[in-house]
């Protein structure tokens, strides 16, 4: 006999675990059916793992450079065994508060494979999910009210330059690689490529990396992506933009080769391929369901309910902005409208984007060209870090704050930053853009002395060309 429960969410990442934790919170009998881990891709193969390794990057250039902070090490070296232990108990304490929490608020966990089946006579709408466990024909059946699908994605593929998991590898496989190659070509020049430039960079691994677009991290600022080119090259990775490589020419022999569609040829030791995600949408049972897929993606309204009234999907299953802390939100949103309540649709503006790069980089609401493309009459103003004195103290005075203001409101319209501390500057930026502050607002705010922070009040003051420092 089936079990029932209010909601049952497929997929226990970031975006189901918070949208189970909520639910529960709110009355709801809840259950999460994961086929691999808790915490999902973000916690286990992708944004806390990554993350772990860029600070152990960002430690040992450091080290390397100590001398300019007046302290002398000799014979430093990276022992890789030890970042991967780190990296790995990260991840499991991580994973252990998470289920720890789910088991706080009782929600029920299934680790197997769920899928939906068809209607009968028993259920007049595709709404029970079968179970398929690790056991050898066992299969156990939920009868949930509601249904979330958050079932995350899976690393995208190029034609011809198939992963694998030898030479050519996606940032799951080089997670979980036990050395580091001596050399390595990254294909793609997004949020992933750039951060694993930078960190293999930073180990020391000869990086090139190839962008088929004209410039990095094409959905940020211009301005970012120039310093994010600048500031790699360097670091010594060599960047190839509007340049496509010829599958057919691909060779692995020890190490491998590829030509470009111009006719040179790159060669190293590994290939890292950073395309973009795909959903996972495939074996979920949607054939007996009315829930439209296209190119991979759940499409859903912007309460993220589907064409089913009773299924809900959020994160990167649904595509957009593929990030964990929007799947969390999107998640909330589509159990308080569950709930019959008339939640706040999330503005994907108000999102911040970051880049755990060295140098980081963040964003957030409208860039430069898309407020002008919108027709919008706009103000800006870019203030370095060399005007701040803790950014001195850091001994990393590089890198900027450019401000997008509304000429006729005097909103804050978007904030770019790279330089230090870029992704825990960002939410101050995040905040006046969700609030429509002024930059005048900003202006009278008083910011902390000495912190990175201030930059925001001379940005601010920068906007009337009234900036103390800069200007």
């Amino acid at each position: 006999m089936a079990k029932e429960y209010d909601l049952v969410i497929l997929g226990a990442g970031t975006g189901g675990y918070v949208a189970a934790v909520h639910a529960a919170k709110r009355g709801l009998s809840t259950a999460v059916v994961e086929a691999r881990d808790i915490g999902g891709t973000c916690l286990h193969r992708g944004c806390i793992p990554s993350k772990s390794y860029l600070k152990s990057a960002e430690m040992y250039k450091t080290m390397q450079e100590s001398l300019s902070y007046g302290i002398e090490a000799d014979n430093v070296r990276l022992q890789f065994g030890r970042v991967r232990e780190k990296k790995n108990q990260t991840v499991q304490q991580l994973h252990k508060g998470v289920q720890q929490l789910l088991a706080k608020h009782e929600v029920d966990v299934y680790y197997g494979h769920g899928r939906i089946l068809g209607a009968s006579i028993f259920s007049p709408t595709a709404s029970t999910i079968s179970v398929e466990t690790e056991t050898e024909g066992e299969n156990i059946m939920l009868q949930p009210k509601q249904i979330m699908l958050a079932t995350g994605s899976r690393p995208a593929t190029v034609p011809g330059l198939d992963i694998d998991g030898e030479y050519i590898l996606s940032s799951e496989e080089l997670l979980e690689a036990e050395t580091l190659p001596s050399s390595i070509i990254i294909v793609g020049g997004g949020v992933i490529g750039v951060e694993w430039a930078s960190m293999l960079q930073d180990f020391g691994v000869e990086v090139q990396m190839i962008e088929l677009g004209e410039r990095l991290l094409p959905m940020m600022d211009h301005a970012v992506s120039k310093e994010a080119e600048k500031r790699l090259k360097r670091k010594g990775v060599r960047i190839y933009t509007n340049t496509e490589l010829d599958p057919a020419s691909l060779t692995k022999n020890k190490e491998l080769a590829v030509r470009t569609l111009a006719g040179e040829t790159l060669g190293a030791e590994k290939m890292l391929v950073a395309v973009g995600r795909t959903g996972n949408t495939g074996d979920l049972g949607l054939h007996n369901t009315e829930v439209e897929v296209q190119n991979s993606f759940i499409q859903t309204s912007g309460m993220y309910q589907t064409k089913e009234s009773h299924m809900y999907a959020i994160g990167d299953v649904i595509g957009g902005m593929q990030l964990a802390h929007v799947a969390s939100r999107e998640g909330i949103i589509a159990v308080e409208h569950m709930l019959g309540n008339h939640p706040e649709p999330l503005d994907y503006k108000h999102v911040p984007s970051c880049v755990y790069s060295e140098p980081e980089m963040a964003s957030v609401g409208w860039t430069e060209h898309e407020a002008k493309d919108a027709g919008l009459e706009i103000k800006t103003s870019t203030v370095p870090f060399q005007t701040i004195g803790k950014a001195l103290v850091e001994n990393d005075p590089e890198g900027f704050i450019k401000m997008i203001v509304d000429k006729d409101t005097e909103d804050v319209l978007g904030v770019h930053i790279v330089g230090r501390k870029a992704t825990e500057l960002i939410n101050e930026g995040a905040l006046a853009v969700y609030m429509n502050a002024s930059y005048l607002e900003i202006q009278g705010a008083v910011h902390a002395h000495p912190t990175l922070a201030e930059i925001y009040a001379e940005g601010a003051l920068a906007i009337d060309g009234k900036a103390i420092h800069y200007g």
